[in-house]
């Protein structure tokens, strides 16, 4: 099993120019739920900030097909979207104009009094070559595709997570030997980089409890820079239950100075799937739910936040009769929404 394997989402062209004019809110910026209608007709509005400060981007691919089953009378599924929908989920930066993608992002959270939550997934060799593969060409192109998103994010309030799995697949024979110092340095330089901004907190990947033990992990986090990171991810993209998840986190942050974590509770509301081949587990695993939605309000002080790093209803890759990795599948959104108890 090769770790949580997060798919990215592209943000592009016109939906980046949504992102960056969305008023996130409907309108009357205090995200308190009487907000305005958003430009999709889905009625999205903020989480209260005391409980879940972070960005709803009102006009995501969730919102998006709310508005759809709306529209086509589906009022029913459209609800049971709308659990995705209403709450905030990572923004998952692309290859090609990482600055006017984080701006856009951190510019409509701003307006929202909100913080933009943002998944940095481009690492070189990314994924080993699986359904995620990929990543930027070389070390020149990933440093300058960090100084991008740096510059993009600006002064703005942002949480990142930095680079799902690179960590994790530099420890489990994953990533070839030739590909580790180089990316113990991008990665050393992108919590580095992003740190000099003033308000952007960095949580550098570190897993997931079901891949092994935080006795292979910690000396490779602190290489990797998490001395200089706010703290680390866990579950990005995979389904252990949040009890599994923090007491994974808890033991691994007494490894590196005691650093808070935060959780990806997205899927993991029916704990992982024990089905079928276990090197696919991971992979669109039928029967999941929705996890606890995102917080600061947590079981534990050391975790910071559930968050929905993941975006529920995207695809882990071509499997299990899946689109490719990070594309909205609507019918896997409906059973993951339909078996959550919220």
């Amino acid at each position: 099993m090769y770790g949580s394997r997060g798919a990215v989402a592209v943000v592009l062209g016109a939906a980046l120019l949504i992102a960056g004019c969305s008023s996130g809110d409907g309108g009357d910026g205090n995200g308190d739920g009487d907000g305005g209608e958003s430009d999709t007709g889905a009625r999205i509005t903020q989480q209260p900030k005391d409980a879940a400060p972070f960005w709803v981007n009102p006009d995501g691919n969730a919102a998006q097909q709310v508005a759809d089953y709306v529209r086509d009378g589906r009022r029913s599924e459209a609800e049971q979207i709308r659990k995705i929908a209403q709450q905030p989920t990572g923004e998952w930066i692309g290859a090609e104009n990482p600055e006017q993608q984080a701006r856009g992002f951190t510019e409509a959270a701003a307006k929202a009094d909100r913080t933009a939550l943002l998944v940095l997934y481009n690492i070189p060799h990314r994924d080993c070559g699986q359904y995620s593969g990929g990543g930027a060409a070389d070390g020149n192109a990933y440093r300058a595709w960090i100084d991008g998103v740096t510059r993009g994010i600006g002064d703005r309030s942002a949480t990142v997570i930095l680079e799902p799995d690179a960590v994790l697949h530099l420890v489990d024979g994953c990533t070839p030997g030739e590909f580790h110092e180089e990316r113990y340095d991008l990665l050393k330089y992108a919590v580095g980089r992003l740190k000099s901004q003033p308000d952007t907190k960095v949580y550098l990947d570190a897993g997931n409890a079901g891949w092994g033990h935080p006795d292979q992990i910690f000396a490779s986090l602190r290489r990797a820079g998490i001395d200089q990171a706010d703290g680390f991810s866990v579950n990005v993209s995979n389904f252990y239950s949040t009890e599994e998840s923090i007491a994974y986190g808890k033991e691994l942050s007494a490894k590196v100075g005691g650093k808070h974590f935060v959780v990806d509770t997205s899927r993991n509301g029916n704990g992982p799937y024990t089905e079928g081949n276990p090197d696919e587990r991971w992979c669109n695993p039928p029967g999941r739910a929705l996890g606890e939605t995102p917080t600061t309000r947590t079981a534990d002080p050391l975790v910071d936040a559930y968050l929905w790093i993941k975006r529920p209803g995207e695809s882990d890759g071509e499997c299990k009769g899946g689109p490719k990795a990070g594309a909205w599948w609507p019918d896997y959104a409906l059973d993951l929404a339909r078996a959550s108890t919220a």
